[in-house]
């Protein structure tokens, strides 16, 4: 039986795409095997029938001081020992990395096993796990081809494993949940599991100017409902969606969105025509204004920096995409395919 070991942690975005390449995995007779942190939101996400879990001990690799900075690295030391003896025993064929501080010890005890490993970017820019992990891939799959070209002859762009639920929903399911009529044309505000309360606020505030010509289905994160606009015509919110949330995005005619790599992958493979809102750089290492740069720079999206976000740009912004929504649906068909199942599950292949 041929066995994977798949790894990568932290956050949501570095699970998800296990869970597209999981049951073709299955189907093509691999045993599964996730190497994750002890308490990570992986241990939860990928907690499925045909997974086996292991957890090793992880730091967290940053680029700022910080006291945990002394400790950590001899956290990631005694993760790769743990990984070094889990991979010996386990055997697997090969390893698939998403990136995330778990990945790195994972990826260098398979390393020393002698275990081909595939890592997956998902960003313009490979992060610091992912630029650690490298040195002992044989290949990067990549989602922009910025990174591939970075990344030399190691890097093979591919796109994103997506989900194939995301393509099942329909666009009557869609309006019928938010209770919009279908007469004018949807737009989908997703900020995230979390929320963007910038955006949250200033699309509320703009609410009595977009909803006369416009339904606004409003996906805002947990906690950050506003009850009393409950029952405002033209307007649905939701904290977030889980089972209904492809009927959603095939409601929609448009998204407002921050520039996380895995939804820009899913709208674009779903032919949405983005306004982009990336997190500024000092909540992050700018790696969603790079995103949305490479996004508009392509034709596949418009963008307004969230130190221009006003009530007023907003509404401006949302007019001129509406009146770019044609040449735009032309763009994003005529790219290359953000969905990378395919492509991925073939380099998995193609290394061991």
């Amino acid at each position: 039986m041929k066995r994977i070991v798949l790894t990568g942690g932290g956050t949501a975005g570095h699970v998800t795409p296990h869970l597209a390449l999981l049951p073709h995995l299955l189907e093509s007779g691999y045993d599964v095997v996730y190497i994750g942190s002890h308490n990570g939101i992986e241990k939860d996400m990928m907690a499925l029938p045909g997974v086996t879990y292991y957890s090793v001990n992880t730091g967290k690799l940053r680029r700022y001081a910080d006291a945990k900075n002394l400790t950590d690295p001899f956290r990631v030391l005694g993760g790769a020992v743990s990984s070094y003896k889990l991979i010996r025993k386990l055997k697997p064929s090969v390893c698939f990395s998403k990136g995330g501080f778990v990945s790195v010890p994972v990826v260098f005890g398979a390393w020393l096993n002698r275990v081909p490993v595939l890592c997956h970017e998902s960003d313009l820019t490979p992060g610091l796990a992912n630029r650690i992990a490298a040195r002992f891939a044989k290949k990067v799959a990549t989602t922009f081809p910025e990174c591939a070209s970075m990344l030399g002859k190691k890097g093979v762009l591919t796109g994103t494993p997506l989900r194939p639920a995301l393509f099942q929903g329909t666009r009557e399911k869609g309006l019928a949940m938010a209770g919009f009529s279908g007469e004018k044309p949807v737009l989908l505000m997703m900020g995230g599991s979390s929320g963007a309360q910038s955006v949250n606020a200033v699309l509320r505030e703009a609410l009595p100017r977009l909803t006369k010509e416009l339904d606004v289905l409003h996906l805002c994160g947990r906690g950050n409902l506003a009850p009393e606009l409950n029952g405002t015509p033209g307007y649905w919110q939701a904290e977030f969606l889980s089972g209904d949330l492809a009927d959603a995005l095939a409601c929609a005619d448009m998204v407002l969105s921050r520039a996380g790599a895995n939804a820009l992958c899913e709208f674009q493979a779903l032919g949405l025509p983005m306004l982009l809102v990336p997190y500024p750089k000092g909540a992050g290492r700018g790696d969603q204004i790079l995103n949305a740069h490479s996004y508009e720079q392509r034709g596949l999206a418009h963008v307004l920096y969230q130190e221009n976000l006003t009530a007023d740009t907003l509404v401006s912004a949302i007019h001129r995409l509406r009146g770019d929504l044609p040449r735009m649906r032309a763009a994003l068909k005529a790219a290359p395919p953000a969905d990378g199942t395919q492509a991925v599950l073939d380099l998995i292949e193609s290394i061991q």
